[in-house]
């Protein structure tokens, strides 16, 4: 597994203390009940500080899942 995965399991790890771990590769807002607008904000906030990024908040709604976002950051570490 890459480090971008490994790192953005944790930050899920960390908003979403209850979701098992086996659940966080195919999370999504449909999927976890606790993803709120304010659990997204969060987890944004989360990500950024890990990964010492930037994320669009008004592409927010397209940050929905585990896969999505994983998208996201390697595009943003790759640019």
């Amino acid at each position: 597994m890459d480090e971008v995965v490994t790192r953005l399991e944790n930050c899920f790890r960390v908003v979403f203390p209850q979701l098992p771990a086996a659940e966080i590769l195919a999370a999504s807002q449909h999927s976890v009940a606790a993803w709120d607008s304010l659990a997204a904000i969060t987890l944004v906030s989360v990500i950024e500080e890990e990964f010492g990024i930037e994320m669009d908040l008004d592409a927010i709604a397209e940050f929905d899942s585990f896969p999505r976002i994983r998208n996201y950051v390697h595009g943003k570490m790759n640019a």
